[in-house]
């Protein structure tokens, strides 16, 4: 719901609470060529880094106008990550850890495999703030870390190649990943690391996958890459007591074929465990770095699909059928703030009927209804009310004006 970007001339914030409307909450051209802009969910504190101080970071409570504190590091700032617990700052071979609620630093990672990327991802969830980040610089080995209680929590063989894309699931129970190769997406259970699903994203070319994202509950993981192809694979449910299939030679044969994978090779049997895509988007760009968002919006499941040259589309995604998803919306996200209207529109296939009548454009004030298992409050179960020691109570008072938890804009 919220979308931060970084521009040559400052950063922006937006709130995306309807298809139609893009609402710009915040713009700031006090720094200019911002690379990295991270905002705490819905609340005033924005973390920002700028090319023209890579090693400093600033934090900002953008609501009041002012700085709260900033930090210097011994080098380039490859990417921020912050919940409700922790803010970790990644370098190249290093990683500090932060208390949020006053910003002193706890832990130092040093020494940490060549991160030229700075990958790593955090769990948004505070009650489970696992980090993970590259464990090695030459083979897909992932470090996973416990940042509540600052100990290693394990090591997973994810990939036979060097990392490429890490994401934590709404509630840091599961860890997706990718390596440099991007054909196959793993999913690991957190924190055992025991491997729950994969996914087959393409065999015919090595892509190199920039984005990699979970829906709110779960159900869905999306990729996008440097092609024009996004990938969104369905989650689908381990039940260990399966009901009994009635006996036809099609349920017979799964059955054979379930047995005879218990004696291939583990690549063999893999290779037919792998799943097909539930659903795609062909882009209309190809080569430009993108990041994706499943997200609900008016009550419905839409794919968010933002560029570097500062566009923002949004895609219906049919839960049931999946398919190709039907491009419905195109906004500029560095023009004057007016929106763009969506010609491609008029170009799109018709939309199946059973489904069309789900999906009808509402023009009515926008629903703040979310996925099943989203709260604002970063991931803890509805209905959970957030401790008082919770809050903040050192110089990140964001519990002013109902901030904390934070409100809709």
């Amino acid at each position: 719901s919220s979308l931060a970007i970084g521009t040559t001339t400052g950063y922006r914030l937006f709130s995306l609470s309807s298809v139609e409307q893009l609402d710009q909450v915040h713009e700031s051209n006090e720094i200019p060529d911002v690379y990295i802009v991270e905002r705490l969910f819905s609340s005033s504190l924005v973390v920002v880094v700028s090319h023209a101080k890579p090693q400093q970071m600033n934090v900002y409570h953008f609501k009041k106008g002012t700085e709260i504190c900033n930090y210097s590091y011994s080098s380039n700032i490859l990417s921020i990550r912050l919940n409700r617990q922790r803010l970790v700052v990644c370098l190249e071979e290093s990683i500090y850890i932060h208390n949020i609620k006053d910003m002193k630093l706890l832990k130092t990672i040093l020494d940490t495999p060549p991160n030229t990327t700075g990958l790593c991802a955090l769990s948004i969830n505070h009650a489970n703030s696992y980090l993970a980040y590259p464990g090695s610089a030459t083979s897909g080995e992932i470090a996973l870390y416990d940042g509540n209680t600052l100990k290693t929590a394990c090591t997973i063989p994810a990939h036979d190649g060097p990392l490429a894309a890490l994401a934590f699931n709404s509630t840091g129970s599961k860890l997706a990943s990718a390596s440099e190769k991007g054909t196959v997406i793993r999913v690991f259970s957190i924190p055992g690391g025991q491997k729950l699903y994969e996914f087959r994203r393409g065999m015919k070319r090595y892509v190199n996958i920039s984005s990699l994202v979970f829906s709110m509950d779960s159900q869905f993981l999306c990729a996008s890459s440097n092609t024009e192809t996004v990938h969104i694979f369905k989650l689908e449910h381990l039940t260990d007591s399966r009901p009994e299939e009635p006996p036809t030679w099609s349920g017979y044969m799964g059955k054979m074929f379930q047995a005879a994978t218990n004696y291939l090779p583990a690549q063999v049997s893999g290779m037919m465990s792998q799943d097909r895509a539930f659903a795609t988007v062909r882009l209309n760009i190809s080569g430009q770095r993108n990041i994706c968002a499943l997200s609900t919006i008016q009550k419905l499941p839409r794919l968010l699909v933002t560029t570097s040259d500062g566009h923002l589309y949004i895609y219906n995604l049919d839960p049931q059928d999946g398919g190709e998803c039907v491009l419905i919306k195109n906004h500029s996200l560095l023009g004057s703030g007016k929106m763009e209207e969506n010609k491609e529109n008029d170009l799109q296939p018709p939309v199946p009927q059973s489904y069309a009548a789900t999906v009808a454009r509402q023009s009515t004030v926008p629903s703040t209804s979310t996925m099943p298992g989203y709260s604002e409050d970063g991931g803890a179960l509805r209905g959970e009310v957030i401790p008082e020691h919770e809050f903040a109570t050192g110089p990140v008072c964001l519990d002013d004006e109902n901030e904390f938890p934070p409100v809709s804009i």
